[in-house]
């Protein structure tokens, strides 16, 4: 009886470590990750709107149909990225991934308290060479440090109802994410 008991215990132990390390091993192994899925759509530092899911498909699985999006494919290797973009009359949110899909940083129109979201993206690297200068505050300037050189800048605006859409998407098509000139 303890036998049995024992063999069955050590079958669920495996077991559990078995699943485990394929959930944690998935993610790494994807090749249809949203990078992956953007890459040929997207040309590179370049904010562009995507298409309204639809019932028969979406571009990335789960898009809302109540928000228009816009993706900035971002490639730090060339130097930091300035981010503008204007935000919408009911809510605009910008969130930061890695290649790897990590969202590291987000952030809101309520936020940001303006009626433009700016900041400037770069790698720590790229940080630690900006000057200090004495005028420019934190509240005038926003950085945002990225763990990699590569990666996704999802813009979202909500359209609370389906005839706000067009200003939505208004909105969005101003959005700018380009290379920073430097100084």
């Amino acid at each position: 009886m303890i036998r049995a008991l024992l063999w069955i215990l050590s079958g669920i132990l495996l077991g559990g470590i078995v699943h485990l390390s394929t959930v944690l091993a998935m993610p790494q192994a994807a090749r249809q990750d949203a990078y992956s899925r953007l890459e040929p759509l997207t040309p590179v530092n370049t904010m562009v709107p995507l298409p309204a899911p639809t019932a028969d498909g979406a571009i990335m699985p789960f898009m809302d149909p109540a928000f228009a999006q816009a993706v900035c494919r971002y490639d730090l290797g060339g130097g930091s990225i300035k981010l503008m973009a204007p935000v919408s009359q009911a809510y605009t949110s910008v969130t930061f991934y890695t290649r790897k899909s990590v969202a590291y940083y987000a952030i809101n129109d309520r936020a940001a308290g303006r009626r433009t979201i700016e900041l400037d993206l770069m790698t720590p690297e790229q940080h630690a060479e900006v000057p200090e200068d004495e005028d420019v505050t934190a509240a005038d300037r926003l950085i945002i440090e990225s763990p990699s050189t590569r990666g996704l800048i999802v813009l979202r605006a909500l359209a609370p109802e389906p005839g706000l859409m067009p200003m939505a998407r208004r909105a969005l098509a101003a959005a700018k994410c380009q290379i920073q000139a430097v100084q």
